[in-house]
C-alpha cells in the first residue's frame, strides 16, 4: 500500500515537472521565435500612385490599410531608378553597382547592363542559415540562366518570371520567349500575370498552416509596369466611375486598383492561415512611376530613369503586429537597408561587407541615429539609343543636400531637398559640391573594380 501511495505521488510530482518544463520550453521558444516574413515588391509605383500617398483619382484600399498599420516612411528610396538594380541590392544589402548590376538586365546581350556578381551573399541565402524556408513568386530580373536564377541565389522555391517586363500580362512572354517557371521547368500558365502571382502566394501561405519552421516569401509583382493593362472589366469599371480621365490615365488607375485587390487577397491569406502576428509584411517598389505611361508620383520632380525625387522615392512601410510601432515618418531609408535589417530580426549577424545600415533601432525603438545624415549613392548605366550610349549618370545624397544628374550628358546640380523638397532651384555652393563629388568618385572607383558583363 505504501509503495503504490509512493508511486502514484512520483507519478503526480513527474508530471507536473513535466508539464512545467514544457510550459517553459514552449515560452522560451515562443519568445525566441523567428518571425515569418512577407515582402511585397511592386514595379515602378510611382510615389503619388496610391490614395494613401495623395492620389485622387484613384482607390487603394487594401494597401492604404496595410499602410495605417506600419511604420510608413515618406522619404524612403529605391537603390536605382530602374528595375534590375534596386533588385539586386534589396538581394545583396549592397550598391548595386558593386555587386555587378549598374543597369538593366536584359535577355538580348547586347543591350543588357548587367551581371549578378555570383559570389555576392543573398538575403535567402543568409536567412536560410537561420533556419528559414525561401520562397519567391513574382518577378526576378537578376538572370535568365545557371548561376543566376533564383534557386541557385539562395530559394528553396520558386514560382514566377524570370525576365525584365512582360510583353502581354495573360502570355507572359518576352520577345516570343517564355520566361514563366516553378523551380526549373518552364511552365505556361493561363491568366492575368497579377492574379496568378497572388494565387500561388495564396497557396504557399496556406501550406505553412503546417510547417513550423520560419519562411520568408519574396512576392514581387510585374505590376504596374507597362504594358499598363488591367482586365477588362476592372477597366470599365473605372471608365464608369471616373469618367473625366484620359484613356491612358484610367487604364493605370484600372490596373493599380486590380493589383491592390489582388494583394489584398494575400494579406488576408496571412490573416486566414492564423500568420499575421509572427509575420513581419514589407511593402515597397522598384522604383518611381513612368510619367509616359500616366503613372504619377505627386508632386515630387521627375519619374522613372531620373534621378530627380520622383524617380527613387517609393511608397514603403513596415508591419509587424505588436512589435513595430504604428506611424509616419520622414527619417531615410534605401532598399538596400532591408537586407541587414531583416537579417537582424531574424537573429542572424552579417559579417562580410554590405553597405545597407540596419534599420532596427529606429523601426523598435524609434532610434534613427545615422541614418537621416547618411551618405547614399544612386547609378544607373543605359544604352540602346543615342540619349544614353552605354553611359552611367549618378546622384548622391548626405543630409539635405542632394548631388545629381539624370542623363550622362548634363552637368551635376546640387539641391538643398530641406530646403528645396521639389527640386527647382539649384544651390551655388562648391564647398558641398566638392565634398558630394569626393566621395562618388571613391564610389565609382571601387565600383571599376567590379565587372558588370559575364565573362564566357
Amino acid at each position: 500500500m505504501l509503495n503504490l501511495v509512493l508511486m502514484t505521488t512520483c507519478k503526480c510530482a513527474y508530471f507536473f515537472i513535466s508539464l512545467a518544463f514544457s510550459v517553459f520550453v514552449s515560452s522560451g521558444a515562443a519568445a525566441n521565435a523567428k518571425p515569418n516574413i512577407l515582402f511585397i515588391l511592386v514595379d515602378d509605383l510611382g510615389y503619388g500612385d496610391l490614395s494613401s500617398y495623395g492620389a485622387i483619382d484613384l482607390d487603394s484600399p487594401r494597401i492604404d490599410e496595410l499602410m495605417s498599420e506600419s511604420l510608413r516612411f515618406d522619404q524612403f528610396y529605391a537603390n536605382c531608378t530602374v528595375c534590375s538594380p534596386t533588385r539586386a541590392s534589396l538581394m545583396t544589402g549592397r550598391y548595386p553597382d558593386l555587386v555587378g548590376v549598374p543597369g538593366v538586365i536584359r535577355q538580348n546581350k547586347e543591350n543588357s547592363w548587367g551581371f549578378l556578381d555570383p559570389s555576392a551573399v543573398t538575403l535567402p541565402d543568409m536567412l536560410k542559415r537561420g533556419g528559414y524556408d525561401t520562397a519567391m513568386i513574382g518577378k526576378w530580373h537578376l538572370g535568365y540562366e545557371s548561376p543566376n536564377i533564383p534557386n541557385e541565389r539562395g530559394f528553396d522555391f520558386f514560382h514566377g518570371f524570370l525576365g525584365d517586363m512582360m510583353d502581354d500580362y495573360y502570355t507572359h512572354r518576352r520577345g516570343g520567349i517564355n520566361w514563366m517557371r516553378k523551380n526549373r521547368q518552364e511552365i505556361d500558365p493561363e491568366g492575368h500575370a497579377t492574379e496568378l502571382f497572388s494565387d500561388w502566394a495564396i497557396d504557399y501561405l496556406k501550406d505553412r498552416q503546417s510547417n513550423a519552421k520560419p519562411f520568408f516569401l519574396y512576392l514581387p509583382y510585374n505590376a504596374p509596369h507597362f504594358p499598363i493593362q488591367p482586365p477588362d472589366e476592372w477597366l470599365e469599371r473605372t471608365r464608369e466611375a471616373r469618367p473625366e480621365l484620359s484613356e491612358g490615365r484610367a487604364k493605370n488607375v484600372a490596373f493599380i486598383e486590380h493589383m491592390d485587390h489582388h494583394i489584398g487577397r494575400v494579406l488576408d491569406a496571412l490573416d486566414d492561415n492564423g500568420l499575421r502576428e509572427d509575420t513581419i509584411v514589407v511593402f515597397s517598389s522598384d522604383n518611381g512611376g513612368a510619367a509616359n505611361y500616366f503613372q504619377l508620383n505627386g508632386n515630387l520632380r521627375g519619374a522613372k530613369q531620373d534621378h530627380w525625387e520622383g524617380g527613387i522615392r517609393v511608397p514603403t512601410c513596415v508591419r509587424w503586429p505588436g512589435k513595430i510601432r504604428v506611424d509616419r515618418v520622414d527619417t531615410l531609408g534605401m532598399t538596400m537597408d532591408f537586407y541587414p535589417t531583416l537579417c537582424e530580426l531574424a537573429g542572424l549577424e552579417v559579417a562580410h561587407e554590405i553597405d545597407g545600415h540596419s534599420l532596427v533601432s529606429f523601426l523598435l525603438e524609434g532610434d534613427e541615429r545615422g541614418l537621416s545624415d547618411r551618405t547614399m549613392i544612386w547609378v544607373r548605366r543605359e544604352g540602346g539609343s543615342t540619349s544614353r550610349q552605354g553611359r552611367a549618370y549618378y546622384a548622391i545624397r548626405k543630409g539635405p543636400w542632394k548631388l545629381q544628374q539624370s542623363t550622362a550628358f548634363e552637368p551635376m546640380q546640387l539641391f538643398n531637398l530641406e530646403d528645396d523638397p521639389l527640386e527647382t532651384t539649384p544651390v551655388d555652393n562648391q564647398k558641398i559640391h566638392a565634398e558630394l563629388g569626393a566621395a562618388l568618385n571613391l564610389h565609382i572607383q571601387a565600383a571599376g573594380q567590379v565587372p558588370w558583363q559575364r565573362r564566357e
